[in-house]
């Protein structure tokens, strides 16, 4: 299974008190909200509690631009939580005292960096696809199997759509399987059926 990214302008949030850590919060993402179109093809939305499993099982990272090199904080070393609520995924990271990551509060302060992007996977068979006559696909996200990392980004990466057009196909082909089943199942019954209407005229006769 393949990692996908996704970003959201969102409002992040610098919080200094007096005598305690620096925190930088905000919503790493948003439930029931449909997206902006992603690569042109479809539009995207997140169902409510779809990333409980994953909260649960998933040691995710904070790191800026999604760089391995630069932590912002960690969920198992308790300076990254990630709580749950009817809006989406809150985030609340305690940064290290270090040049990057008091460069990055400036920058959110500033507003220079209003972004933020988060990496995922998608659970085997936790997406479904509708298809409205008046707009293009949207996939509905039910279930994450992992979220791998929340990141504030200066430029949001163009989304990886490899693996969600790959889904969109498997669906397609569901669809017409299915419709080709049922046509052929169609044609059976009216075949038996007008066999069986022949018999009876027969017996008439």
């Amino acid at each position: 299974m393949k990692q996908e990214t996704r970003f959201k302008t969102t409002e992040l949030r610098v919080t200094k008190a007096f005598g305690k850590p620096p925190i930088i919060s905000g919503y790493a993402l948003v439930y029931e909200r449909e997206s902006e179109p992603i690569g042109g093809m479809f539009v995207e939305r997140i169902r409510k509690g779809a990333a409980k499993k994953a909260l649960r099982k998933s040691d995710t990272r904070a790191l800026i631009n999604h760089d391995d090199n630069l932590i912002l904080g960690r969920k198992s070393a308790g300076t990254l939580k990630l709580r749950e609520d009817d809006t989406g995924v809150f985030m609340e990271i305690e940064p290290p005292d270090t040049s990057y990551a008091r460069d990055l509060m400036v920058s959110i302060e500033r507003g220079d960096i209003q972004e933020q992007s988060f990496r995922f996977i998608v659970a085997e068979g936790g997406d479904e696809w509708t298809e409205p006559r008046s707009k293009m696909p949207v996939r509905t996200i039910t279930e994450f199997l992992a979220i791998d990392d929340v990141s504030p980004v200066t430029f949001p990466a163009y989304p990886d759509t490899t693996v969600a057009v790959r889904s969109l196909k498997q669906a397609k082909d569901a669809v017409t399987g299915a419709t080709q089943v049922l046509d052929i199942v169609t044609d059976a019954i009216g075949n038996q059926s007008e066999s069986v209407l022949n018999y009876w005229k027969q017996e008439d006769e």
